[in-house]
């Protein structure tokens, strides 16, 4: 499978630009490095809600990816449903890939 958001995820991790975790997420969109927040689609409500209300707090961009937490652990070697890119040009180019692709929705 030739997958661009989840190839990308996975250079973004490797470039030490992406935080893994729901603590460290939060952590680093309360501290300003966060760029963008993204979410497997299999997330709780209770975890999705408390990202919501500090993206919201810090004016983060916070997207739901079309893919299970299984997918997105897969591609970046580490068991994980949330992730924080904090870097401005993979941010970026992720939420185009996002938002292009039918089933990225904004939060």
């Amino acid at each position: 499978m030739n997958d661009k958001i989840l190839g990308l995820l996975g250079i973004c991790r490797r470039a030490g630009k992406l935080t893994v975790g729901n603590d460290a997420v939060i952590e680093n969109v309360q501290n300003g490095k966060a760029r963008l927040v993204i979410v497997s689609n299999d997330i709780s409500l209770n975890t999705e809600k408390k990202l919501k209300n500090a993206c919201a707090s810090a004016n983060t961009e916070l997207l739901k990816l079309n893919r299970t937490r299984d997918e997105l652990s897969d591609a970046l070697g580490k068991f994980c449903a949330v992730v924080a890119v904090c870097d401005d040009g993979f941010s970026k180019k992720l939420i185009s890939l996002i938002q292009n692709e039918t089933g990225g929705k904004c939060l």
